[in-house]
């Protein structure tokens, strides 16, 4: 009996397998062995070091690599699986580091656009937020901010345009105007770079009376002296 279970599942592996989206080697999990493990050396010795000033900001690991190909695969090329093992190292790292205090906090995802969510068929920063508070148990709303104006892509703009890019792009979403939140919010992205997106999401926030803790993201292009 033990020999049939052993085949059965052996069997079911096989079948269940699918390629790794970075290299398309054949796998069970999300990411091949050799690429999760690429992706864990891209992780920041020191995740916290961004947590200051106006807007805090928590990065997992640095936006380069085999972690920006893991991005773009999540973003454009519909693997949204990926945001499982991405949010929980997010989690794992948040829940390790002194920053995170042990509070009650509540999660709140970087809103789309509808018209962008239709065409991509979800938003990362969702997925990323549910896995996120799958590991931490931290309450997720998925529906406190809303973006009410299509913008530009923000690569492509230099730092005052990305600000005026964003102007009123935000507004509260329906679960916030319907219930304003208990505890302190904690804005969560895939990739924070200039910070105007995070920053006009927290100004909406705060002009509606709802504080805001910081921001965790996945990945930052940043970099100070002790992170190479």
């Amino acid at each position: 009996m033990g020999h049939w279970s052993q085949t059965v599942k052996g069997l079911l592996n096989l079948f269940l397998k699918s390629n790794c989206p970075l290299c398309q080697r054949p796998t069970s999990q999300e990411f091949c062995e050799d690429c999760q493990r690429q992706l864990q050396r891209c992780q920041m010795s020191n995740p916290n070091q961004f947590w200051q000033g106006q807007l805090p900001v928590f990065a997992w690991g640095g936006y380069g690599g085999a972690m920006k190909r893991a991005i773009a695969a999540l973003k454009y090329e519909n693997h949204p699986q990926l945001a499982r093992p991405l949010g929980h190292w997010l989690a794992q790292a948040w829940l390790n580091s002194p920053v995170s205090a042990q509070l009650k906090l509540t999660v709140v995802p970087i809103p789309m656009h509808p018209s962008k969510v239709s065409q991509r068929g979800y938003n990362q920063a969702d997925l990323l937020a549910q896995s996120f508070c799958d590991y931490t148990g931290y309450p997720m709303r998925s529906l406190g901010l809303e973006r009410v104006r299509a913008t530009e892509a923000q690569f492509s703009l230099s730092g005052t345009d990305r600000e005026k890019n964003l102007a009123g792009a935000f507004s509260l979403g329906k679960e916030f105007l319907r219930s304003r939140p208990s505890t302190p919010v904690l804005l969560l992205d895939d990739i924070y770079t200039t910070g105007a997106t995070a920053q006009s999401a927290a100004q909406t926030l705060a002009q509606h009376g709802i504080r805001v803790y910081g921001l965790v993201a996945v990945a930052t292009p940043k970099r100070v002296k002790d992170d190479g």
